[in-house]
């Protein structure tokens, strides 16, 4: 599989509402990056690519939820549900700035984990 995300993948469990046509989806988040995220929404309700949606994003450790509009990059269907790929194309500069040093906190939390493991 071809790789087109522009920013590092962490991994990140957690419930998303994205907004098609001012009606909400719930789905599950897999990854996140600085520049979009991968998420699952039931079939029957996900949008096709090219679509824009609105989302909502918690991330731990903070108060306020992420809002930002995303473009569907790719769907991939299977039996119950659409594994979407999503690329962020608008939100508050704070609010990328919260996302990006997330994303920065949490990898240098993997590699810390990953260069203890090695020496021990």
């Amino acid at each position: 599989m071809n790789d087109r995300r522009l920013g590092y993948r962490i991994p990140f469990e957690t419930m998303i509402t994205s907004y098609v046509h001012d009606r909400p989806i719930r789905g599950l988040a897999c990854n996140l990056s600085d520049s979009g995220i991968n998420m699952s929404a039931l079939s029957m309700v996900a949008p096709p690519p090219g679509s824009v949606v609105g989302l909502e994003i918690d991330l731990p450790g903070t108060s306020e939820s992420i809002w930002a509009a995303g473009r569907i990059c790719y769907r991939k269907d299977d039996a119950l549900a659409s594994g979407l790929g999503v690329r962020f194309v608008a939100m508050a500069t704070s609010q990328a700035r919260m996302i990006r040093d997330f994303c920065i906190e949490m990898r240098r939390t993997q590699l810390g984990s990953l260069l203890a493991r090695l020496r021990a």
